[in-house]
């Protein structure tokens, strides 16, 4: 068969869903044999939101997200996605087209040596010379996706594609992780834990991507340990839970520090160093630490673990809850937890206009369920949404955290609402990220998605402008001017609505999630929070 026919029997053979891309004249042959395919092509608007869906895709599903690009400019506009995905630990293949082989060794129009490029960001990537090769390239793309929750890269020059084979892909295997501990470390954990003065659980994304929230929980329960999540592992343990500190992911002395600060034992479940540096909780090195992880720890002078439990995380927390006793959380964490909890609660009845960043996060928490979803743009709002947006179940809030990429939210809204279609989704973006990926609204509309967007509206780099006046008191080259927010969401076929006061916008938002389909809201904030904050964390924050 043509080689492009057996890369899509190979793609089907993976369990392929769904391709986002953008097509070229070099994958035209794939395109041809996808359409005989069960395979949904979803055409995107640019190629960076084509790897964003697949990335988020990979969060959701925990399987490969799978992305498509010709050669030269498409493929190198996918690197902000991929790379995304790299960072954040996401499963995804990205494939590209390429130029014949026998122009790769000299100058050729729109040719690059995407392989030597996409090397820094992937886990693993190939160009095909052969078609004989494809079902091997394929099979292993997806197996190191899967298995290491990485980024791969496929190169299918268009010459390749339209020669034939006689192989057939690869016939499906699944094989099983080491998922059993050392029973003398186990112990060595359990005592250290049972020995500590003030132990202190941190989860991270890792806890979803080995499905432990649920062996978590009820760690936490049966202990009493207190428990703090990174950004990404918001909704490991329910914000309502009794143990339950608070997020932690600014560089800022955040309330959650006081309770690192009171932590002699840190049980790092699930946390990749790229959430959050451990130089900002252990700087001193004083911190005894458990790596409880799928993976081996990081090299980091302020990360070196007393026991490393690497494996299955499920398997190592339902021990640990055999192994401990009940211990309890110490009152001084207590007075931490309800500090964080009262900055988001003393702004609910907040009726200023602009709207505080606090108050648009305590209405849109309002307006949802436990199961629904949010997602976060990159700006100064999403500080406002990992510190203090309550999370109840995992994987309900989706964050571009290790690469924070600004333009993330919109189509990973799209792939949320293609996957999820039974729950409500609304993403949070700053006036500046929105408008990076908007030509995105026309693919919301056409694939008939449904969410709303909340743009926090400042007209400049609010997350800029913060950091230049901390350090300089001033800020050059934050400000620009927006759109009619409205209008624009209507060109494009979606519903805008432009908030006025601060009364109106839960009434609009709840309205805008029962109708359905494609919303806009513009939202006027006031930012001068941002820099209350910085002055309120300052003064003294972690005497309790």
């Amino acid at each position: 068969m043509k080689g492009s026919d057996l890369f899509v029997k190979c793609l089907e053979n993976e369990g392929v869903e769904y391709i986002f891309g953008v097509p070229g004249e070099e994958t035209v042959d794939l395109m041809n044999s996808l359409s005989r395919s069960n395979i949904k092509f979803i055409v995107t608007r640019h190629e960076q939101c084509a790897a964003f869906m697949a990335d988020v895709y990979g969060r959701i599903t925990h399987r490969p997200g799978v992305c498509l690009a010709t050669l030269g400019p498409g493929a190198t506009n996918l690197i902000t996605g991929v790379a995304d995905a790299h960072l954040d630990k996401a499963p995804l293949v990205a494939i590209t087209g390429q130029a014949g082989l026998e122009k790769t060794h000299k100058e050729s129009h729109q040719y690059i040596d995407i392989v030597a490029v996409f090397r820094q960001f992937t886990g693993w990537n190939s160009k095909v010379t052969r078609p004989d090769f494809i079902p091997e390239i394929v099979h292993k793309a997806f197996s190191i996706s899967r298995d290491r929750h990485a980024a791969t890269h496929i190169e299918l020059p268009e010459d390749i594609a339209q020669e034939d084979s006689s192989k057939e892909p690869l016939f499906k295997t699944s094989y099983p992780h080491i998922t059993s501990h050392d029973e003398s470390e186990l112990n060595k954990a359990a005592e250290m834990i049972m020995e500590s003065s003030c132990p202190l659980i941190l989860a991270g994304n890792g806890v979803f991507r080995g499905d432990a929230s649920y062996e978590l929980r009820r760690f936490v329960e049966f202990t009493g340990l207190p428990v703090v999540t990174t950004f990404m592992g918001k909704g490991a343990v329910p914000a309502d839970n009794e143990h339950y500190l608070g997020s932690m992911g600014i560089k800022d002395r955040d309330h959650v520090i006081c309770g690192f600060d009171m932590a002699d034992l840190v049980i790092c479940v699930g946390y990749d160093y790229v959430e959050y540096s451990p130089r900002f909780w252990n700087s001193d090195r004083s911190k005894r630490i458990v790596h409880i992880h799928a993976d081996r720890p990081e090299v980091d002078e302020s990360y070196i673990p007393d026991i490393s439990l690497t494996g299955d995380i499920r398997q190592a927390l339902l021990r640990l809850t055999q192994l401990c006793s009940f211990k309890g959380m110490p009152e001084r964490l207590e007075r931490v937890r309800q500090r964080m909890k009262a900055e988001l609660e003393n702004f609910s009845e907040d009726m200023s206009f602009p709207m505080k960043p606090q108050k648009i996060i305590y209405d849109i928490r309002e307006c949802l369920s436990r199961e629904d979803i949010v997602i976060s743009d990159v700006g100064a709002h999403k500080l406002w949404v990992g510190r203090l947006f309550p999370a109840y179940e995992a994987n309900t809030v989706f964050i571009s955290n290790g690469l924070a990429s600004m333009g993330f939210a919109l189509p990973a809204a799209i792939a949320a609402s293609l996957l999820k279609p039974e729950h409500r989704i609304v993403a949070v973006a700053g006036d500046g990220g929105f408008l990076m990926n908007v030509q995105e609204l026309e693919t919301a509309v056409r694939l008939g998605c449904s969410f709303v967007v909340v743009i926090f509206n400042d007209s400049k780099y609010g997350l800029i402008e913060w950091h230049d006046k901390r350090k300089f008191k001033e800020s050059m080259g934050t400000d620009f001017t927006n759109p009619d927010f409205v209008m624009l969401a209507e060109s494009f076929g979606a519903r805008g609505m432009k908030i006025e006061s601060a009364g109106e916008f839960k009434p609009k938002l709840k309205e805008a999630l029962i109708q359905g389909g494609v919303w806009i809201f513009d939202v006027r904030v006031d930012y001068s929070e941002n820099f209350k904050l910085t002055e309120k964390l300052s003064n003294n924050m972690c005497q309790i």
